[in-house]
């Protein structure tokens, strides 16, 4: 196996010696998860509802999955190229789109074509909600107007996802999570203070705006369906929610004049916080966030006698001696591996846990048990491992009813529904208004 080094970081921000880091995957070991299948007729709060699904990529994709998890119909309108999610790709498996597209249907529009925006428009009156992510203004050049949806049901609830908002002097700039990671602020205070700021290596951004475009949406229903309201447009950017889940820094800036710096895993509200090295090149996190938790913590190391200590007798004192802290656990955590500094900790009553990688994750007694991975089956691995529902509701739980669609794969149990029979559905597909692909991928239409 072809391999790289790679520094490992203390506390203090030197280098501990390299950390091999596997450039090409080897064979997994035998699965320890729970074997579950598919439960295509059970049904969930959010049953009867439709939802309308445009969106591209990631925000959009989380917030529908949330609502298809517990129940709602969600229509995954693609365009004859798939959803861009799609693309993301492992070892050629769509992993990204196996994951959260589950429990949707995909129905595949060319709406370049007036004929495939007729029909869109025809399924709008039986929609409960409809989600977009394009640029702003877009949706207007379609034909597709928010007016003349809600002119088409009054009652439609309308999320409008783009990177900066509806409107704004940056309404018209390319909204990729990326950017917003770094103008929201949130770049600047993550790393370390003597190197660049550090982007989050996974979708922050457009995940934090699907959790609040899911209960947004439901806010919306709420009013249409208990308080006799009209249906409305939810103007949803990425960078609003991740901005407001920064917490106070504007108001903590006027009141000291101070920007905040990078801290690495260090806390600047408390001490000691931080992710520690063990002797097995594997790392540990610890937060004695309170007076007791970090008296605890020095009693465990065996320096009860510092609790005294001028430096560290109060919060406010260790947060400013943090670095010398840091120190004395990082030498002591560096005499233990990982799993035995936990359990020493955990005697102890300390607040630390592991700090893990997937393979890690994967053989946890706690993910196992409570399902948070379980084996679904899928056609491109030997069994795809699934995130469980989130939240769990003890009265209405939510489901995994079915696997992600193929492209096209409910066109024509949907359009049947506005009169698009058999034949009448053969003509739109040699006219490419409407492609599909088999499960294998193979097209029938040409693609984009």
């Amino acid at each position: 196996m072809k391999s790289t080094t790679m520094p490992a970081v203390t506390p203090s921000g030197a280098t501990a010696g390299p950390t091999l880091v596997s450039s090409s995957h080897e064979v997994p070991k035998e699965s320890l998860l729970k074997q579950r299948d598919f439960t295509p007729n059970a049904r969930g709060a959010l049953d009867g509802l439709r939802v309308l699904d445009m969106s591209r990529l990631f925000a959009g994709n989380v917030l529908t999955q949330i609502l298809g998890d517990f129940g709602a119909e969600v229509i995954k309108v693609e365009p004859p190229a798939g959803d861009t999610l799609r693309a993301w790709q492992t070892e050629g498996v769509q992993t990204h789109w196996k994951i959260y597209s589950r429990n949707k249907k995909s129905l595949c529009l060319d709406l370049h074509k007036a004929r495939s925006r007729e029909l869109l428009l025809e399924l709008v009156p039986s929609a409960d909600m409809l989600i977009e992510s394009f640029r702003p203004g877009v949706l207007e050049k379609m034909g597709l107007s928010p007016e003349l949806l809600l002119a088409r049901n009054p009652r439609l609830v309308i999320v409008r996802i783009s990177g900066w908002g509806q409107r704004g002097p940056y309404h018209q700039r390319p909204g990729f999570g990326t950017l917003i990671e770094g103008m929201s602020g949130f770049a600047t205070i993550n790393g370390f203070a003597d190197r660049e700021p550090v982007l989050p290596p996974m979708y922050l951004a457009d995940g934090i705006a699907g959790l609040f475009g899911a209960s947004a949406a439901m806010v919306a229903l709420r009013e249409v369906e208990h308080n006799g309201g009209a249906g409305q447009v939810i103007d949803l950017p990425l960078l609003d929610p991740l901005f407001t889940m920064l917490g106070p820094q504007a108001a903590n800036y006027r009141l000291t004049g101070r920007l905040r710096e990078r801290t690495g895993s260090r806390s600047t509200n408390a001490a000691p916080r931080n992710a520690y090295r063990a002797k097995d090149g594997r790392y540990v996190c610890l937060s004695g966030s309170t007076q007791k938790m970090a008296e605890r913590t020095l009693r465990a190391i065996g320096r009860g006698d510092l609790i005294e200590d001028p430096r560290f007798r109060t919060n406010a004192a260790r947060v400013k001696n943090a670095a010398d802290l840091d120190r004395l656990l990082g030498d002591f955590i560096a005499q233990h591996t990982q799993a035995e500094a936990v359990v020493l900790f955990e005697r102890a009553e300390v607040t630390v846990g592991p700090i893990y990688d997937i393979s890690q994750i994967l053989e946890d007694p706690h993910v196992i048990e409570r399902e948070l991975l379980a084996d679904y089956p899928d056609p491109d691995m030997p069994a795809l491992p699934m995130h469980h529902v989130v939240p769990r509701l003890f009265g209405t739980p939510g489901s995994v009813r079915t696997p992600a669609p193929w492209l096209g794969q409910h066109n024509r149990e949907i359009l049947a529904e506005v009169n698009v029979d058999a034949a009448a559905y053969d003509k739109l597909l040699a006219a490419e208004v409407v492609v599909e692909s088999s499960q294998d991928g193979a097209q029938a239409g040409s693609q984009e």
